[in-house]
């Protein structure tokens, strides 16, 4: 997936990547690094690392990655390897696996949620659907 002159996580350690109030992304985000969203993402985003969905953030779509913080709107599927921590202010709407989950009082969480002790690494387990959805599709 990634090519051999990609970084390793190790090495981006510290560095985050922010998209800022005001912008919209329209697409797929696929990241090794930190991510922090002030901005809106309609689309998906995959990572290694942390995204932060900050405040005045939102995201449509599906997010795959090790951890998150979340304190704006998210509609779609989250699964987080590690830790998913939904703040006070939060708007969490559709499906979420998680390794472990805090929700602070206030947040507004409107989802089916699945914790499991061992999510596979983000990759392997981004293609998975039941067998019942590959069914359905035809």
């Amino acid at each position: 997936m990634f090519d051999k002159k990609t970084k390793s996580y190790t090495d981006l350690l510290g560095k985050t990547n922010r998209i800022v109030e005001g912008t919209i992304i329209k697409g797929n985000i696929l990241s090794q690094a930190d991510f922090r969203l002030d901005g809106d993402l309609v689309g998906n985003f995959q990572s290694n690392g942390k995204i932060v969905i900050g405040p005045a953030g939102s995201v449509k779509g599906d997010i795959l990655c090790k951890n998150a913080d979340i304190e704006g709107k998210f509609d779609g599927k989250i699964q987080v390897v590690e830790i998913l921590n939904i703040k006070s202010k939060a708007s969490i709407h559709g499906e979420v696996i998680c390794g472990k989950l805090s929700v602070e009082p206030g947040a507004e969480f409107s989802a089916t949620c699945v914790m499991k002790t061992h999510i596979k690494n983000a990759a392997e387990h981004h293609d998975e659907r039941p067998k019942s959805e590959e069914a359905q599709q035809y």
